[in-house]
């Protein structure tokens, strides 16, 4: 077991199955020392457990919990393309979108689920440029999507 599901596995949590693309796109890719991810749903075991938009259906704490339901399915996505999450020296930025209602403006706050996952898993490799976007609609009226860029280590 690597350092990074050590620390995943001491935090309660488990590296999920990589989530199967939803249409003609990979779950990341790798380009020189970079691994990008597509954008990556709070999926767990196949199924969104909420959907709505945040600030209509959904709580903002609940799109919290979501964000690092996504930062945990973009780490599976990046440990599939880099074989071993300790090779990652550092996450470079992530993106979220928030399907908003119209008058939701806590966007940022709602990110930092997936921030705050990305911090507690890697220390000081999990800081991170941020963008957090309001959407007026997801892919499967998910509450929020998230992708990652990560940096990586040599072999």
């Amino acid at each position: 077991m690597s350092a990074v599901e050590a620390k995943l596995a001491e935090l309660g949590l488990k590296l999920p199955a990589v989530v199967p693309p939803l249409a003609a796109y990979q779950p990341a890719v790798q380009s020189g020392v970079y691994v990008y991810t597509a954008g990556q749903l709070p999926m767990v075991e196949g199924k969104l457990p909420v959907t709505g938009k945040v600030g209509a259906e959904v709580t903002p704490e609940e799109a919290k919990e979501l964000a690092r339901v996504c930062a945990l399915n973009a780490l599976a996505a990046v440990k599939s393309v880099a074989g071993d999450l300790d090779r990652i020296a550092r996450v470079v930025k992530v993106v979220g979108f928030v399907a908003s209602a119209s008058d939701f403006t806590g966007q940022p706050a709602v990110l930092n689920g997936a921030s705050e996952l990305l911090g507690e898993v890697l220390g000081d490799k999990g800081v991170h440029a941020r963008s957090a976007v309001g959407v007026a609609v997801l892919p499967l009226d998910a509450p929020v999507e998230v992708e990652v860029q990560v940096e990586l280590t040599g072999a």
